[in-house]
């Protein structure tokens, strides 16, 4: 019996927090209530500002490992760069082992002209056809013993 009254009680209270059945409570009740939803809001944003805090301090902390990173980084690009002068010039002392021209000379300026676009023939046919081959050649001296003329002559 008083846990069913205590359940109609909180039951109650819970109505009245989400703003349902307001009428029969007293001007007392409602400031009662009023003060009440008023410390809940201060502790939701006080655990909302902590949550964001707690947040940022991640953030800043990956920050910092990332800035580490990046530093370690750009240090070993500056010395691989800084290698790389240095084994350019033993190759070309004859140190390499190889050819004492650089890769990107053998290159010509203007290679653009060595190809040629290929223009569009639409008589091309893929393929052997035994049945046009007649057509195309005639009757030629290059014929088999069965009257086709051998893929690779055409």
């Amino acid at each position: 019996l008083r846990l069913n009254a205590r359940v109609e009680i909180l039951q109650q209270s819970q109505r009245n927090l989400l703003g349902e059945d307001l009428g029969p409570l007293t001007a007392k009740e409602l400031e009662q209530l009023e003060h009440q939803l008023e410390v809940s809001l201060k502790q939701i944003r006080s655990a909302k500002t902590q949550s964001m805090l707690d947040q940022l301090a991640e953030f800043q902390r990956r920050e910092e490992i990332l800035v580490e990173s990046n530093r370690d980084l750009r240090r070993k690009l500056e010395e691989s760069i800084a290698k790389i002068p240095l084994r350019l010039s033993w190759e070309d002392a004859g140190g390499g082992g190889g050819s004492n021209i650089p890769y990107n000379h053998c290159i010509p300026a203007h290679s653009e002209g060595i190809f040629q676009p290929l223009g569009f023939n639409s008589t091309l046919q893929v393929g052997y056809n035994p049945a046009g081959t007649d057509e195309i050649n005639g009757s030629g001296s290059a014929q088999n013993v069965h009257g086709f003329i051998p893929g690779w002559m055409l």
